[in-house]
């Protein structure tokens, strides 16, 4: 069963589309493997100053995008780099154990992102 936050995020994303000058872009799974997200951050003075995401998947896909960029938006780039999917998890009042995955996905395409910073 999903928590009232995962609800909310999947019923009420934030932060949904792609920022067109982005600073970094992330790009975990494919549409084959049943789920996508894209992230990009913009940048300014090591400061992640804004974040927009698309997510092709199940609500844990979405919910797990939408509090990644609430995480994110505002930190330094040392300070987002920390995230780990045990944050993600518990921000979100933790997910079934079988879609936890998806918060290790929110990980990875954080570090993605972060990682193709240009």
């Amino acid at each position: 069963m999903y928590s009232p936050q995962t609800i909310d995020h999947y019923e009420n994303p934030r932060n949904v589309g792609t920022i067109k000058d982005a600073d970094g872009v992330g790009i975990i799974g494919t549409p084959a493997s049943g789920h996508m997200i894209k992230l990009t951050i913009k940048v300014a003075g090591n400061r992640i100053i804004d974040t927009k995401f698309k997510a092709f998947g199940c609500p844990a896909a979405i919910a797990t995008s939408s509090i990644l960029t609430e995480l994110i938006k505002g930190i330094q780039i040392e300070e987002a780099l920390k995230i780990t999917n045990q944050h993600v998890d518990a921000a979100l009042g933790g997910l079934p154990p079988d879609k936890h995955r998806y918060a290790v996905y929110a990980e990875e395409v954080l570090k993605d992102a972060i990682a193709k910073l240009i």
